[in-house]
């Protein structure tokens, strides 16, 4: 594993893109900085803070808490996507997070929303309540509309990496190519190439061993030339390493945010957000004057 980010590895990092939303109301930029995305779970099931915010209030003090504790973006997801999760119908869906979007866009109406969803009709509601990123764990191969969806609103997409079985002939080289294939599904259904980020899909359909040997070659996700959201909080190969529950590992994952940060992941999201903070800041320093001279 390298060190740091490498002019062989990445010409073009950090990949710089400057967003505006809301015409122009909320504005998000990428390449200064590691941004720091805050999970708000409207789920009574989630592995690690299942229903402790379903109330809309409940929900609106912790985005504000979040946003002061220095999160950049927040990400509201009404269906839990824990190992052996049972699938939430979208009337369901709809009904967890429409509010919760209207109530915190009407509370911090300049911070970015992004939806956590695999659901098109979702993804298009909540883009129309006021999100403005859609985030896809199934990386846009859960329902052929997607795509259609994030073109038609002309919002940031975050492809995650997935697949239904572990039949991997080599982790990292198959990683890369079934997000390709992703990429591919967006460019044919119209998204813009600046309007694509990448997650490598830490913990989905991937073993313990798998998730460690992936966080030892993110940087050969990073080189496919696209920004890179890592998303390791609390997860369960952390927890395996440590030995400890899932609200016990804020310093687990944060070891896992610097380790991102090194090898060029520009976006980390997380649920503990002053230590990743932290982290990220210190991280920064060390690598984003590193990235000047490449």
């Amino acid at each position: 594993m390298k060190a740091c980010i490498t002019e062989d590895t990445v010409k073009q990092w950090p990949f710089r893109r400057s967003y505006d939303f809301a015409g122009g109301s909320v504005k998000l930029t990428l390449g200064t900085r590691t941004l720091i995305m805050g999970i708000l779970n409207m789920t009574p099931d989630s592995f690690s803070d299942g229903g402790r915010y379903n109330e809309v209030e409940a929900a609106v003090r912790h985005a504000e808490q979040m946003v002061a504790d220095g999160a950049d973006i927040i990400d509201i997801g009404g269906e839990s996507t824990r190992p052996g999760f049972e699938p939430v119908p979208v009337e369901e869906e709809l009904k967890r997070v429409i509010p919760v979007i209207k109530a915190i866009r009407a509370a911090l109406p300049n911070i970015p929303l992004s939806i956590d969803t695999y659901k098109a009709e979702t993804a298009d509601q909540a883009l129309r309540a006021g999100a403005h990123i859609i985030n896809d764990i199934w990386g846009l191969k859960g329902e052929a509309r997607m795509a259609e969806v994030a073109a038609a609103h002309r919002c940031p997409v975050i492809i995650s990496h997935n697949r239904h079985t572990r039949d991997y002939s080599d982790l990292i080289t198959d990683v890369v190519v079934d997000l390709r294939e992703s990429i591919k599904i967006a460019r044919n259904a119209g998204v813009s190439e600046e309007l694509i980020w990448l997650d490598p899909g830490i913990g989905f359909a991937k073993t313990y061993e798998d998730n460690l040997a992936l966080m030892s070659k993110l940087d050969q996700v990073v080189a496919e030339g696209y920004p890179v959201l890592l998303g390791t909080s609390r997860k369960k190969f952390i927890r395996d390493v440590l030995q400890l529950n899932a609200n016990e590992i804020t310093f687990g994952t944060a070891a896992t945010t610097a380790l991102g940060i090194m090898q060029g992941c520009q976006i980390v999201r997380v649920h503990d957000i002053r230590e990743n903070k932290q982290t990220a800041l210190m991280s920064d320093a060390i690598v984003y004057p590193r990235a000047k001279s490449i």
